[in-house]
């Protein structure tokens, strides 16, 4: 645990807001900016309190900040960011699956626009198709909530990864119904290499 601790601040550090935000870590006080926003500060703090996915709290914080600025690209509103990012960790994590993986597929899939409908009728942030809740006895469900187009997306990736044996590439080709070509796959990958590893 304590091995965990140090490497966790070490991150933070990393991070470069860490210190900042929070006081535990003062020995990186000397990289923190000089005007902290309170309000993203306590935010993030309230996130870490109630995200019940990670091994413990500073994992939490790392995760949360680090996923946090590069998501700010595509989500301005900071309750709502950390908001995605709770429930895609989480979501992950019921089914074995890298949040960061998640993550890169949904900056493919709908730029983490939750209301986005492709030209086939795929819906919400995993791009899922509708029929799904046909198949499962689940009409009224609504694919634009977050957290159940998180569950059937991560639960259609896993399924995918599963029957490919973990090859990424083919697991992608599937979940994008383009198996056999590789252009979706690079694209997940490169987001995945490039922001969210």
């Amino acid at each position: 645990m304590a091995d965990k601790l140090l490497l966790t601040r070490r991150q933070l550090c990393l991070a470069g807001t860490a210190a900042a935000l929070w006081p535990s870590v003062a020995s990186c006080a000397d990289q923190a900016p000089e005007k902290i926003d309170d309000e993203l500060r306590r935010k993030l703090l309230a996130a870490v309190a109630s995200a019940d996915s990670f091994v413990d709290r500073f994992d939490a914080e790392v995760w949360l900040l680090q996923k946090s600025t590069v998501l700010t690209k595509f989500v301005k509103n900071t309750d709502y960011r950390l908001k995605i990012l709770k429930e895609v960790h989480r979501q992950a994590k019921r089914v074995e699956v890298p949040p960061e993986f998640v993550l890169a597929l949904i900056e493919v899939e709908s730029r983490f626009d939750r209301y986005a409908i492709s030209r086939v009728g795929a819906q919400g942030m995993m791009q899922i198709m509708p029929f799904w809740k046909k198949a499962i006895g689940r009409e009224s469900d609504n694919l634009i909530d977050l957290t159940t187009n998180l569950q059937y997306g991560c639960t259609i990736l896993k399924h995918y990864l599963d029957k490919e044996d973990g090859h990424w590439a083919h697991a992608l080709a599937r979940y994008n119904g383009s198996y056999g070509k590789y252009w979706y796959p690079r694209k997940v990958m490169d987001a995945w290499q490039k922001r969210w590893r």
